[in-house]
């Protein structure tokens, strides 16, 4: 990657931790020192955090009482709860980390700039980009594709649980197989859960490279974008 440029996508669910919900500070500390280890070799980082751990629009209004529209802000809110979180984690590690927020609020976060978002990064600052979209009915992954997109950043990095795409659910199915590489069309027209379709027909148009990674394995970060080792984690790409 020449001006190695990324974008890290983490689930609001990770930060839960055991627990399930809500934030656990042992998994924002550790998140931050591998932010951290990206930095300080010179890697340029935006990064995107779902708000699964405190509420998701889709969950809250799949019996009617709250509008999809309405819990689709509550869930871009819980995503600047997280921001938060990791602007703090990161900065307790010694990091400079500004937030950038589809939603204007300006008390506790900058509103999102595309070129003021670049400069940020130039500096060597972390940028970590809130509220989704800011629009309802587009999830974080598409959020995180944008954005990716829009800071011209070499490769999006989906960090998850596993260790890359299977063909199945590997918690679940024990004969689950790994697909280390394979291309949007597939993603898309085989239904292979990465992102959902709409984050990665964005990523085909612009020809943004997708990884998926296992963000507990300690060094994977680093290793993959520093050192191209391949082996713990999936490509999604053009195809050749």
């Amino acid at each position: 990657m020449a001006n190695k440029r990324v974008l890290v996508k983490f689930s609001g669910e990770a930060l839960a931790g055991e627990a399930g919900h809500g934030i656990d500070t042992k998994i924002l500390n550790y998140i931050s020192q591998e932010i951290k280890s990206l930095v300080d070799a010179g890697i340029e980082v935006g990064i995107v955090i779902g708000g699964g751990n405190i509420i998701r629009g889709v969950t809250a209004a799949k019996d009617g009482i709250i509008r999809r529209t309405s819990g689709d802000y509550m869930g871009m809110l819980a995503t600047v709860i997280n921001a938060i979180a990791m602007q703090e984690a990161c900065e307790h590690v010694g990091l400079q980390v500004r937030v950038q927020s589809a939603i204007k609020m300006e008390q506790i976060a900058e509103p999102y700039i595309n070129r003021r978002a670049v400069r940020h990064l130039e500096k060597g600052r972390v940028v970590i980009f809130a509220a989704g979209t800011g629009n309802p009915f587009f999830t974080t992954d598409t959020a995180a594709t944008l954005r990716a997109v829009e800071i011209g950043a070499e490769v999006i990095i989906k960090a998850t649980k596993v260790d890359g795409v299977y063909d199945k659910d590997p918690m679940k199915f024990s004969d689950a197989v790994k697909l280390p590489e394979l291309t949007y069309e597939q993603a898309l027209s085989d239904h292979i859960n990465v992102m959902d379709d709409t984050s990665i027909a964005l990523a085909k148009d612009n020809s943004l490279p997708i990884l998926v990674c296992d963000m507990f394995k300690k060094g994977n970060l680093l290793d993959i974008i520093l050192h191209g080792n391949m082996q713990n984690c999936s490509i999604v790409k053009n195809e050749g």
